[in-house]
């Protein structure tokens, strides 16, 4: 599989990466599935794997952690801090020296590692002062702990205002951002990944087949099938909302007879779109089984021309949000009411 370079961090991955969401209690639980999918993930030729010490609330780091054994040195190994991992003392989570230390040191125990390749910000804390999350990070990549730093879900204002804390204060400064982005949430387009470009950073985008949507596994008139998000997770998904469902619905098949006339499957079409964005360097997958990593795999190699492209833009203009909440970089001001009120 082909390799190009995250940013400008001069570590090469490939275009597509293993995301790890779905490994433990929030997917799959067979914790030996999860391995051989990640075996075959690696086997295909895929070098970067994607978690995060929220998912599943640690058990997915200690999944990877089995599957990555005896392998280490031929991956990019990436995780997040931030999210709170559970029920608990308030200062388990956030952007502080204090939970940065902690975090850090629990992700390598669970990993099975004394490294993590890139260590990412999982969200804004607007609790604490960028520069006290940047000098903590700083001491880590300095110790050789952690090589590269990046964040997650950061608006293009909070990425500028983070780049400027760095070389203001001499820090390392981020190098990569994660967000959402899909032909069905176009949001990123308006800042953050035009954002992320003039600073050089290297983009990795989750959620690239928008929850399951651009499978065409949901069709009008059915129901969700059993075991799918939509079916599980029907409002985080746009299930239940009609207006958002019918929107999404009503554009799957143009884009089935869009892939078929470049001659891949609507799978590949997404994730070819994404990958053709001059700021993306890699494409997050999130297979559940074997089945579905396979269906992905092929489309490392997709290159999308500029008419297909223009067809897409047609179906979802640049830009647009189909999905019901939003892109994922939305702020706690917006999220809960406490950052609104005095």
């Amino acid at each position: 599989m082909r390799t190009q370079l995250l940013g400008r961090t001069g570590i090469r991955v490939t275009p597509l990466a293993l995301g790890t969401m779905m490994f433990g209690a929030w997917g799959n639980k067979d914790h030996d599935e999860c391995v051989r999918i990640t075996h075959a993930a690696l086997d295909a030729g895929i070098n970067f794997l994607d978690a995060a010490d929220v998912y599943a609330f640690g058990e997915t780091e200690e999944i990877v952690g089995k599957a990555i054994k005896g392998r280490r040195d031929d991956i990019v190994l990436a995780t997040k801090f931030c999210e709170p991992l559970g029920p608990g003392p308030v200062n388990r989570s956030g952007g502080s020296r204090r939970w940065i230390v902690r975090a850090v040191e629990d992700s390598l125990r669970r990993l099975g590692t004394d490294y993590i390749d890139l260590y990412q910000f999982h969200r804004p804390d607007p609790d604490t002062d960028i520069e006290e999350t940047l000098s903590a990070l700083t001491d880590l990549v300095r110790s050789g702990k952690v090589r590269a730093i990046g964040t997650s879900n950061f608006p293009g204002g909070d990425l500028v205002e983070a780049q400027w804390a760095a070389e203001r204060r001499g820090f390392e400064r981020f190098r990569t951002e994660q967000l959402a982005y899909s032909i069905f949430d176009r949001h990123a387009e308006y800042d953050a990944l035009p954002t992320a470009e003039r600073h050089g950073l290297g983009v990795m985008v989750f959620s690239p087949l928008n929850g399951g949507w651009l499978t065409g596994k949901y069709r009008p008139g059915s129901e969700a099938p059993e075991g799918s998000r939509a079916y599980t997770n029907g409002d985080h998904f746009d299930f239940k909302a009609a207006e958002v469902r019918e929107a999404k619905l009503s554009r799957i098949e143009p884009l089935e007879d869009i892939a078929k006339d470049a001659g891949v499957t609507l799978v590949e079409l997404a994730l070819g779109f994404v990958l053709s964005h001059r700021a993306v360097s890699a494409a997050i997958i999130g297979p559940r089984t074997m089945e579905q990593l396979e269906s992905q795999l092929g489309a490392a190699d997709v290159m999308l021309s500029d008419d297909i492209l223009d067809r897409i833009d047609a179906v979802v203009e640049p830009g647009v949000n189909l999905h019901q909440a939003g892109a994922g970089d939305r702020p706690r001001s917006l999220t809960d009411a406490a950052y609104r009120r005095r």
